[in-house]
């Protein structure tokens, strides 16, 4: 949804907080990746250690990263199949990682029915992309749905840095099955639209 609506406009002003950040050095796009990826891990470690606060704080700047890898690779022309498939990849891992945290520290507390709403955010958050690859193999575009990745990642860290996470997970099963369901809805008009068009 925002990815749709902002697409590549915020790529000038990424770039030039990168150029503050890292003082105008040429890193490479894949680096960038592995730091979001990196930032994502200590997320997951201060959750488990009950530390919301910092991990909101981590998940920020793996989320800024997470832009930043991409706005560097088509302002650098160095875009390359690989750094998008490795962009994808750590960045299911990133997902996963901090809301399986996130279901350990409610596991910690003893709130079952908030470990059982958070297993269904995992099943959601994990089956999302599937959804999409799956189309995308029958050779259909599908980035329709409420909750993207900039959509999943901005609850999570509203969640950790106001505590809010048990709202917030709450929020995250229910649309993250919301947006299944729409893939799923939108791969079948579209595919028996092409089946009427044959």
């Amino acid at each position: 949804m925002l990815s749709a609506k902002i697409g590549h406009s915020l790529d000038p002003y990424i770039l030039k907080v990168y150029r503050f950040l890292f003082f105008g050095k040429d890193l490479n796009p894949n680096l960038i990746t592995f730091f979001a990826f990196l930032s994502g891990v200590i997320s997951f470690t201060f959750i488990i250690f009950g530390n919301l606060f910092p991990a909101g704080i981590f998940l920020f700047i793996s989320g800024f990263f997470d832009l930043l890898d991409g706005s560097l690779a088509r302002g650098t022309k160095r875009v390359t199949i690989f750094g998008g498939f490795l962009d994808s990849v750590l960045d299911r891992y990133t997902d996963l990682l901090v809301i399986s945290a996130i279901c350990i520290h409610f596991l910690l507390q003893r709130d079952i029915f908030l470990v059982i709403i958070t297993i269904f955010s995992i099943v959601g958050v994990a089956i999302i992309p599937y959804v999409k690859a799956r189309a995308q193999a029958e050779g259909l575009s599908c980035n329709t749905g409420i909750l993207e990745r900039p959509e999943r990642t901005i609850i999570l860290i509203v969640g950790l840095l106001f505590n809010l996470i048990d709202y917030c997970m709450i929020l995250l099963a229910f649309l993250s099955h919301l947006t299944v369901l729409q893939r799923i809805i939108f791969v079948k008009r579209t595919s028996e639209v092409l089946k009427a068009s044959e």
